[in-house]
């Protein structure tokens, strides 16, 4: 199978990681990688500080109400929860509309997604195509709660969903990008699928697998394959 999956690639049974072989063998990775994280993150804070000012100007123009960064709390390496932060693509009161939507979900499992969200905004709407919103967790990487790559992070409410086998996602700390945001039609995957996805990569760090996914995320976003 090859290192960068596409969906026909994708397992579907429930894979089960040895979690101590997987620690001992990722110390030095770990630590390099951590390192790689600081730099890349900061230089692209540093290059892409005036376009973040423009769509965090833009953002409020559009909907007024609340300030341009969305936060909320998400459950990182072994479940230990922290701000995560986006630009606002949603509607101010977008919490408190959820529970009227959750009888149209579209996806399995513990994860919220409908097509043609009424609660985002315009801007909300390219923000998101581009994956342009993710920028501000580049504070997350450069904080050391999130990596360049990795598991999505997932909300608190979802983990409490998890079995062990959903619980293996959790052993690493969460990403920007993932073998999931990569995907053509990353949308319509399942969850089951989804987690396939983040336990192959679990399986499978390495630098080479992990620029290999960078290179791709860069593909997707000029694709406009987001949400």
């Amino acid at each position: 199978m090859n290192s960068v999956l596409t969906r026909p690639e994708i397992q579907t049974q429930q894979t089960m990681l040895d979690r101590k072989a997987i620690l001992r063998r990722d110390r030095g990775y770990w630590a390099v990688r951590r390192a790689q994280d600081i730099l890349l993150s900061l230089l692209a804070l540093l290059v892409l500080w005036p376009v973040m000012l423009i769509i965090a100007i833009i953002i409020v123009i559009d909907s007024p109400g609340a300030g341009p960064i969305f936060s909320q709390t998400r459950s990182g390496r072994n479940g230990k929860e922290f701000k995560f932060y986006k630009f606002r693509s949603m509607c101010p009161n977008a919490d408190k509309m959820l529970d009227d939507l959750l009888d149209q979900n579209e996806m399995d499992g513990p994860v919220f997604k409908i097509k043609d969200d009424p609660r985002i905004t315009r801007v909300g709407k390219f923000i998101r195509k581009t994956s342009i919103d993710e920028l501000p967790q580049l504070f997350n990487i450069l904080k050391g709660d999130m990596s360049i790559v990795g598991p999505r992070p997932a909300l608190p409410r979802e983990v409490e969903q998890y079995g062990d086998y959903e619980n293996q996602r959790l052993y690493v700390t969460p990403g920007l990008t993932c073998y999931w945001q990569i995907q053509p039609e990353r949308n319509s995957l399942s969850f089951q699928e989804w987690l396939e996805l983040d336990l192959k990569y679990i399986q499978d760090r390495s630098f080479k697998t992990d620029w290999k996914i960078i290179f791709k995320t860069f593909g997707a976003i000029l694709g406009m394959n987001g949400e």
